[in-house]
Parts: C-alpha cells; structure tokens; sequence
C-alpha cells in the first residue's frame, strides 16, 4: 500500500498533530445494505493497538485493518480549505446478491 500526501495535505497534517496532540487515522464510512457506499476521512484519535502504521516523510499515519481493506494500492491525500481533507476515491457499489432457490 502507497499513500500519497500533497504538499498542502502534508503541512496541515503536521501543524495538526503539534496541535492535537493526537494521531491522524484513515477511516471508513461505509453505508448500506444492498449495495455499499465507502467514504475515506481523516480523523484524530489515540493510537491503537492493532493499527497498521504508515510512515510518510516522519509522519505516522494509523488506519485499522477494516479501513485498509477498501482502500486502493495507492491512496491520495489532499487538503483544501473548503473540503477539508481529501482522502482516495470514495466508492459506491450497487450490486446486490439475492440467492433464488
């Protein structure tokens, strides 16, 4: 797994962590029944212990091993004022199994 952090994305994250004092984590929402919706966010929280750590460029980025099952080979993170962060391409599935006998 690649994670790709721009530049703006990268200096948000640092004055972040020097002020929260916390982690950043790459989370999951994921929505529906027949059918799925994920959405990728960053949130702040204390470490965990099964977490998986990514390093990028001195900083530790957490996700747990839900989260890392729905995010592609290389995740972008980006930061903009309005949105906030940006994290990979959020997914919708619509397909659904129904089982006929």
């Amino acid at each position: 797994m690649v994670i790709k952090i721009s530049e703006v994305a990268m200096n948000k994250l640092q004055e972040m962590v020097s002020q929260e004092k916390l982690v950043p984590r790459i989370d999951a929402d994921v929505a529906g029944g027949c059918g799925l919706s994920v959405k990728f966010s960053i949130v702040w929280d204390e470490p965990r212990r099964n977490d998986t750590i990514i390093e990028y460029e001195g900083l530790q980025i957490r996700l747990d091993h839900f989260t890392k099952r729905y995010l592609d080979q290389e995740t972008q993170i980006d930061y903009q004022d309005e949105q906030g962060f940006i994290v990979g391409d959020q997914f919708t599935s619509s397909a659904c199994a129904i089982e006929i006998d």
